[in-house]
């Protein structure tokens, strides 16, 4: 599925609604550039898991998780890991083998041990469209 959207407010609700979807045990991806809305967009799932609680991303602690929603959230963001050998030293596996929902930043930068089940977000600029444009890409893996 493909959406596009023209304004931040826009990325949020996509993003909440993916939120309030979300199923226990759920593993979502999401990469695009540097300031394309990643957090916006992680803002939006969050609330849309009913969490409150101001969300920024985990840049330099890698995971930081809310509970207070309806189901646990796992909000990483492995902009900075070095060796995908530090998500062990974390406990990768177990927040994505429990009963909460993960999201995971930049994610392509540890494509090697994400689960085959997941569901792929995307979002890109295309200046072209304007400034405030974001093409929103989700897609769900078997």
């Amino acid at each position: 599925m493909v959406q596009e959207t023209r304004s931040p407010e826009q990325t949020f609700e996509i993003g909440f609604r993916l939120g309030r979807k979300a199923e226990p045990g759920g593993v979502y991806t999401l990469t695009g550039d540097l300031g394309v809305g990643k957090t916006v967009f992680t803002q939006g799932f969050a609330k849309g898991l009913g969490i409150e609680e101001p969300v920024s991303s985990p840049t330099f602690t890698i995971v930081q998780v809310y509970e207070e929603g309806r189901l646990p959230f796992y909000h990483f963001d492995v902009y900075r890991i070095g060796d995908v050998e530090e998500m062990d030293e974390i406990g990768y596996e177990d927040y994505i083998m429990g009963e909460g929902v993960c999201l995971i930043e930049w994610a392509n930068l540890i494509e090697e041990i994400l689960p085959q089940k997941r569901t792929e977000i995307v979002i890109e600029k295309d200046l072209d469209q304007g400034f405030e444009f974001r093409r929103i890409t989700i897609e769900e893996l078997p």
